[in-house]
């Protein structure tokens, strides 16, 4: 039958016959042992061949004692043996039919394979002679291969081992043969229809003669089933290290566990898990009672359609006492079950749902194990067995109790860092600006998407109302990640806002940013519980509406990204400057002039670096969708999410501010020279009277003449030449400004009742909105704040 081996192929009578019953082979030595030629029989129901009732093939592998008719019309009683031969195109195969031929060969006196004194060995000893045919077995041999000596004798393996198995077994048994040296071969055999393994190791050496000529072939089989077994079972707790904890998320760390259990360990795994107490809170650390509420975090099944499942991922479901995933959390301990059994049982009368389950799958046998971390029961895993018929042993209960345990500190790990993470956020959010402030020197718009599989960072952005309608815009970056990062973004951001609330020019206000983050890291790395360094990337720019001129300064930080009318993005060039908390390096402010409708862009790293692209390739994909920008600041913001973070989601943390430009026209702003001559208050308060009668803002003439004269009185009493007084308004705002060549400040202080003086300032905060001053490189200016729609 198989041309592989130049042996004799008649010393076995051999026959195939397909699924039908049709005889598709026929052998020469079936010819010899029933008279039948090749073409008398192929084709021909092998029935006919059998005196009286052919038996019915049902198992794998058949054998015993049939009654033939021979050719010449009498009958041979005759042992076969059958079994089964898949296809390897994975058809439904045919059945190869066997029997020795004995007596065909006499053997010499002096014949070595009789001098083999190995069948009295503790292990499963086979011999086979120089045509790869059985001549000897022991009874461990026998017992291995489920049939008797006297039966195999004379069959070569290929005919009562499966193909595959017996095909490669008989190549290693030629070589040894061919090559006279000896080779071990490791086979894992599946046994019975249980689901275990047996795993061996057959021994190969070659038996020789007197002249050292290979005759023959010795094969002993050692049972390493046990050792197998066990590394099996660490191969898969390796496994488990490896596949679950990938990430700090819960659902899918649960995922990972139910994964690695199937099939390995079950057929089909459930993982619930308790809900806390409150959202985002610990799980309780008081025992839980029954009835019990578990939410289905995620299950696996050999079925990949889990249509065993009655839950689904997501769904909270009620169990009881008598449920194994009830028992398994109240007893803090494994529980096996198997079907029936009466606690199973009573539960499954009570849940009519799995109890069609089970009846259909044909579930036979249950191990449910709780899920604890630091002492806490998180929930619980059970795993079931229908496809396989094997119950669960003690080996496979410390397998998984190990596998779980491992898994319940990664879920642990991940619901602490999810909280973590929602604190974090939480806190995050609530020091960023709700809404931005309405201004007429811009209009802006923002974005912030927190890291997507990281602790979130301390990126912060920020629009800051300045006196003479100016406007600060400011983005940073604190260094690190999590609530301290986060605190101290919230900081920073508070100081920030404070040094521009007096006026600082952006290098200065960088400068004492500066020595603030350096002290804020100094008392961070004495705190011995937590030491750390605290740093920071920071740009802050201030726009002026009437000159049209913004000033820049950047700690360390990306350069922003400006579209001029009508053209392309560009970046803008700044001086870099050096990251904030090295203390001691100075900082340069650049101004540029900014056409009406100009597109300011500020941003931090995590919206153009990424591990997929450079830093230069980011840029490009952000001035790309800035030079289509729309008329919407909001659209705009937007699309450059989407070009730079096409899934939604990012490795760092992501600040995007955009700021339009708007000009005050100068038939908003008027400006005066002052004479140092107090005697010209009067007439200049006339003139601002008329000024605002050309704005329509007569409402407000009695509160700006009483402004204007206190404030232009004191510019020329304490003040230094030259002196100007300006006047800025837009719909809703009056500003009145004052500014002399000195750059002593002016103190607001309450008089006492003899004192002459003191009292302007004093009247000046009480009749305006916010008052307040700036130094000026040329000195300094003293301005107070009108709200028109109250003098409405």
């Amino acid at each position: 039958m198989s041309p592989v081996y130049p042996f004799d192929e008649a010393a076995t009578a051999r026959a195939v016959i397909d699924r039908d019953g049709t005889v598709t082979e026929w052998g020469e030595g079936a010819r010899r042992l029933l008279g039948w030629t090749a073409d008398e029989v192929v084709g021909r129901p092998a029935a006919q061949l059998v005196e009286g009732t052919a038996p019915t093939l049902r198992k794998s592998r058949c054998d015993g004692t049939l009654t033939l008719r021979h050719r010449n019309g009498r009958t041979v009683s005759v042992w076969l043996l059958a079994h089964h031969q898949q296809r390897p195109d994975g058809g439904t195969g045919d059945w190869l039919v066997v029997t020795p031929l004995e007596g065909d060969r006499d053997r010499p006196a002096d014949d070595p394979l009789e001098k083999a004194s190995l069948l009295q060995t503790p292990c499963a000893v086979a011999i086979h002679d120089e045509r790869l045919r059985v001549y000897r077995i022991n009874a461990d041999m026998a017992a291995l291969i489920g049939l008797p000596e006297e039966r195999v004798r004379g069959l070569r393996v290929t005919e009562f081992l499966a193909r595959t198995q017996g095909e490669e077994f008989e190549q290693q048994l030629h070589h040894v043969l061919t090559t006279g040296q000896g080779h071990d071969v490791h086979t894992h055999v599946p046994v019975g229809d249980d689901g275990r393994v047996d795993a061996r190791m057959a021994r190969m050496t070659p038996i020789t003669d007197g002249a050292g000529r290979v005759c023959g072939v010795c094969v002993a089989v050692h049972d390493f089933t046990e050792q197998y077994l066990a590394r099996e079972r660490l191969h898969l707790v390796n496994e488990a290290s490896i596949r679950i904890g990938t990430t700090l998320d819960v659902i899918r760390t649960a995922q990972e566990l139910a994964d690695v259990c199937v099939p390995s360990l079950s057929d089909f795994v459930s993982v619930d898990l308790l809900e806390p107490s409150e959202a985002g809170g610990e799980p309780s650390a008081e025992p839980p009672t029954a009835p019990i509420t578990l939410r289905r975090a995620a299950h696996q099944s050999v079925d990949p359609d889990s249509f065993e499942a009655v839950v689904q991922p997501g769904q909270l479901d009620v169990y009881s006492a008598s449920s194994p995933q009830a028992d398994s959390v109240l007893a803090g301990r494994t529980i096996v079950a198997e079907a029936p059994s009466e606690d199973l049982t009573q539960w499954l009368t009570w849940d009519k749902a799995r109890m069609e389950r089970v009846r259909g799958y044909g579930i036979h046998a249950t191990m449910s194990v709780p899920i604890r971390a630091r002492g806490t029961t998180l929930g619980v895993a059970v795993l079931t067995r229908f496809r396989r018929p094997d119950p669960f042993t003690p080996d496979d209960q410390l397998l998984a109790e190990e596998i779980t345990a491992r898994a319940a500190v990664c879920i642990d790990n991940a619901r602490r860092y999810t909280r973590e993470r929602e604190t974090t956020l939480a806190l995050q959010r609530s020091l960023l600006p709700q809404s931005l402030p309405r201004r007429a020197a811009l209009e802006a718009s923002s974005r912030y998407l927190p890291a997507a599989r990281a602790e979130v960072g301390g990126d912060w952005f920020d629009v800051i109302p300045l006196s003479g309608m100016r406007v600060a815009m400011v983005v940073g970056d604190i260094v690190g990640h999590g609530i301290r990062a986060s605190a101290t973004m919230g900081r920073l951001r508070t100081a920030v806002r404070t040094l521009a609330d007096i006026d600082l020019a952006p290098d200065e206000l960088l400068t004492h940013l500066d020595d603030l983050v350096v002290r804020l890291s100094e008392e961070t790395s004495a705190d011995v519980s937590d030491p750390g360094e605290v740093g920071a990337t920071c740009l802050y720019a201030v726009y002026d509406p009437v000159s049209r001129c913004c000033t820049f300064a950047r700690a360390g930080h990306p350069s922003p990204v400006m579209v001029l009318p009508g053209g392309a993005a560009q970046e803008v060039e700044l001086p870099a400057g050096p990251p904030l908390g090295l203390g001691g390096l100075p900082f340069e402010a650049a101004w540029l002039y900014l056409p009406e409708g100009s597109v300011l862009s500020f941003f931090t790293n995590g919206l153009i670096e990424s591990h997929v692209r450079d830093v230069e390739a980011g840029l490009g994909l952000l001035r790309e969708a800035l030079s289509a920008s729309t008329g919407s600041l909001d659209e705009t913001c937007d699309r450059i999410l989407h070009t730079l973070l096409p899934t939604g989601s990012a490795c760092d943390d992501v600040a995007l501010l955009l700021a339009r430009t708007h000009g005050l026209p100068e038939s908003q702003v008027s400006t005066w020279d002052i004479p140092v001559d107090p005697a010209l208050v009067a007439p200049i308060r006339k003139q601002v009277a008329d000024q605002l009668g050309i704005w329509g803002l007569v409402e407000a003439s009695f509160t700006t003449e009483l402004v204007v004269s206190e404030l232009v009185t004191n510019a020329i009493r304490y003040g230094s030449h030259p002196i100007r007084l300006r006047l800025i308004h837009d719909e809703s705002t009056l500003i009145c400004e004052v500014s002399d060549a000195s750059h002593t400040a002016p103190h607001l202080r309450r008089a006492k009742m003899w004192d002459e003086g003191g009292r302007g300032l004093l009247l000046v905060a009480q009749v305006t909105q916010r008052w307040g001053s700036r130094h000026t490189p040329e000195g300094k200016t003293i301005w107070a704040e009108l709200n028109l729609l109250a003098e409405e």
